[in-house]
């Protein structure tokens, strides 16, 4: 996965968990796909006071998986949907133990 639809998805799953403006200035930059100059100007704010927000966003989401690991789980889910759906006894028994750790 590319990071920046990782950090999509993990800002999806823990955006709750930014301020606000920090989120927003990093949907803006990964969903909207804003250079930081666009946001910059748009937010009425110096291009690097974007940068270090969103880098502050980053370093938070990146925490917040590896401690609690939501989204790797949820992606790893879904590849074993599609494996459990051919048949796959391994995917169902490896999809039934990650919903036990939840």
């Amino acid at each position: 996965m590319s990071k920046n639809l990782h950090i999509s998805a993990l800002l999806d799953v823990y955006g709750a968990f930014l301020g606000d403006k920090q989120r927003e200035l990093t949907d803006y930059y990964y969903n909207d796909d804003l250079s930081l100059s666009e946001i910059a100007e748009n937010e009425g704010i110096t291009r690097q006071g974007v940068r270090d927000q969103i880098k502050r966003a980053e370093q938070t989401l990146f925490s917040l998986e590896e401690k609690c690991g939501y989204c790797r789980r949820f992606l790893r889910l879904k590849e074993l949907s599609e494996l459990a759906k051919a048949g796959d006894g391994a995917a169902i028994k490896e999809i039934t133990d990650i919903i036990e750790e939840l």
